[in-house]
């Protein structure tokens, strides 16, 4: 797992990047929050390829729960990837909820994840 971070506007971002899965489970998030936290980051890019897809099967709750920890620390986390071909109506009423907010975005690209995190 690699952190890049960036600064804009003052604000520290970190950017995760890795060629495995990185959340397994809802402690791999606590875990993963608590060290960018740590190094100063106040806001995080993941990406959809490093989440497992249980994240995205929102029948285990494993999204809300994981979410709403982000939410309760105020930690700012953008999740970039191709969210335009799901079957699932949930979880796209899911992320567009999500998208109206400013704790958590779904979005495309980094560029996007930076926009949506520094706004």
């Amino acid at each position: 797992m690699n952190i890049q971070p960036h600064k804009i506007d003052g604000k520290e971002i970190a950017e995760i990047t890795s060629d495995k899965i990185i959340i397994q489970h809802t402690d791999d998030a606590l875990d993963l929050m608590g060290n960018i936290y740590y190094q100063g980051f106040e806001s995080m890019i993941l990406y959809e390829k490093n989440i497992t897809a249980d994240f995205f099967d929102l029948k285990n709750k494993m999204a809300g729960d994981i979410l709403q920890k982000f939410s309760n620390y105020r930690i700012r986390l953008a999740i970039v990837g191709d969210f335009s071909n799901l079957s699932s109506k949930s979880l796209k009423e899911f992320i567009y909820e999500s998208n109206k907010g400013k704790h958590v975005n779904f979005v495309a690209s980094l560029n996007e994840a930076l926009d949506s995190l520094t706004r």
